[in-house]
């Protein structure tokens, strides 16, 4: 029996705004000094993005290649957004993995530094997968 994968796109868009959204929140928490915020926040985000890549991982081997339907002009556009956004979100594995660990063993001089590129990179792939979902999804399918 095929188990029903129908609930996985909007579930992965949902994590990915999930993200997106703890992320600008514990940004605006540490500006603020409230750290245990902001600390909090950046937990909950790492945990939804944890969760998103399983299911995206799931979903995907069980599904298979899902073709974007946009014609004309929005090809290239989507194709441009997707290319920057899997770029990106290979990329910010590792920078999050390397900017956690410094903040959990307070090393937080060296935090800040990869911070400071890691939070505007996780925040493009967070809102850019919500994009791609709404353009494969819901706008063109």
């Amino acid at each position: 029996m095929q188990a029903d994968l129908s609930i996985f796109p909007a579930l992965n868009a949902s994590l990915n705004g999930a993200s997106g959204v703890l992320l600008v929140v514990g940004h605006s928490f540490i500006q603020r000094g409230k750290v245990a915020a902001h600390r909090a926040c950046m937990l909950a985000a790492f945990t939804c993005s944890t969760v998103f890549l399983a299911c995206y991982l799931y979903y995907h081997f069980h599904a298979g290649v899902i073709r974007f339907h946009g014609q004309g002009w929005i090809r290239p556009v989507y194709f441009t957004l997707l290319l920057s956004h899997t770029i990106l979100a290979v990329a910010v594995v590792p920078m999050v993995l390397v900017t956690l660990a410094r903040a959990l063993r307070s090393d937080f001089v060296r935090h800040r530094a990869i911070a400071r590129w890691t939070y505007p990179i996780w925040l493009y792939v967070s809102v850019t997968g919500v994009i791609v979902y709404f353009f494969v999804y819901q706008w063109f399918k």
